[in-house]
């Protein structure tokens, strides 16, 4: 296989768990300094580093305002060298009992494995309507 097509079935491998509501196979592929760049100019916008950060000042929050199992569902992968983009759908009810059914582009760069950098394009409009700004 070639470096695009082991990167293309990483994305793949990680979206079938995501489809399923299991973020484990994601989470494993964070490199310890990757980079994710939330585009727009909501309270949720911004650039996290490192996999700890990520988790504690993304992930974490984010999730606690989910009420059931968050899933998301790839609808093409579409990989060159170390570079994957992924169109994505993720579905969860909020807490406050708002549908949180966003669209996403994310566009990954992977090294050795690992998603290196993720940049994500999403509806900014929805992220802020649906969800309670992080407490930082």
């Amino acid at each position: 296989m070639s470096v695009t097509d082991d990167n293309r079935q990483l994305m793949q491998d990680i979206f079938d768990g995501l489809a399923r509501g299991d973020a484990r196979p994601f989470l494993d592929s964070l490199d310890e300094t990757t980079v994710w760049r939330l585009t727009g100019t909501n309270a949720w916008s911004g650039v996290y580093t490192g996999k700890t950060a990520i988790r504690r000042d993304l992930l974490t929050p984010l999730f606690a305002q989910f009420a059931d199992q968050y899933v998301n569902v790839a609808d093409a992968i579409i990989a060159e060298g170390d570079t994957v983009v992924v169109e994505c759908r993720g579905k969860v009810t909020t807490k406050t009992g708002k549908r949180y059914d966003n669209r996403y582009c994310w566009v990954c760069r992977l090294a050795d494995g690992k998603i290196v950098s993720l940049t994500e394009y999403m509806d900014t409009e929805l992220v802020a309507t649906a969800l309670e700004p992080p407490v930082r």
